[in-house]
């Protein structure tokens, strides 16, 4: 159990530091989505931790993730509380599922709904509060620079930019975000799985 435990929290120091690293290097698709929607990978460590050692230690490395990128924070803090409930959202529910279906079918099912978590939170934060608060955060209000910023959605307008803002920029964005997350995933976990049994043995020598 001691051993376990020590496990449990090297990966979760690890893979939380890894998570951090990730969210910096990032990229935007200004000519396909508004700029400040950003290409990054933050997540696909916390999803690794939580295959391998179940959503106890997924959630924990996305709490630690967040509580370190806090006082960097550039949004009032908005933004890593929208990270840490997409983040904990994708990955109770697939290392939920995986823990209970563990093959690679259950695998795929899985990243299914785990995407599908992940639209879901980040549609429901954007609808409920994110956009406004950045309304009044970023452009104090005035929603013409708020438009100024959608201007790659076609047709927005003051009356329909959260409705036009949710069908062409929040769903697409994050299914293609989660999708890339998920498809480094699948293509990284068993390899990366076999590294952590290593180090259970190594731990379980000491």
């Amino acid at each position: 159990m001691k051993n376990n435990r020590v496990l449990q929290f090297t990966l979760i120091a690890n893979l939380a530091a890894l998570s951090f690293l990730l969210y910096y290097l990032k990229f935007p698709l200004p000519f396909i989505f508004p700029a400040f929607l950003d290409i990054q990978f933050s997540n696909l460590p916390a999803i690794i931790g939580g295959f391998a050692m179940g959503p106890v230690v997924g959630s924990a490395i996305v709490v630690v993730r967040t509580l370190i990128k806090l006082p960097f924070s550039s949004t009032a803090m908005v933004g890593e509380l929208v990270d840490l409930l997409i983040g904990l959202a994708t990955v109770v529910t697939s290392s939920v599922i995986y823990k209970k279906v563990h093959t690679k079918k259950g695998a795929l099912i899985a990243m299914a709904a785990g995407t599908f978590s992940w639209i879901l939170v980040a549609v429901a934060a954007n609808y409920f509060f994110v956009v406004d608060f950045y309304l009044e955060y970023f452009f104090r209000g005035e929603i013409s620079g708020l438009l100024a910023s959608l201007s790659v959605i076609p047709g927005v307008t003051a009356e329909n930019y959260m409705e036009k803002y949710i069908v062409f920029a929040a769903i697409p964005f994050n299914f293609l975000l989660a999708g890339l997350v998920y498809f480094v995933t699948f293509l990284v976990y068993k390899r990366i799985s076999h590294l952590i049994d290593s180090l259970a043995k190594k731990i379980d020598k000491k």
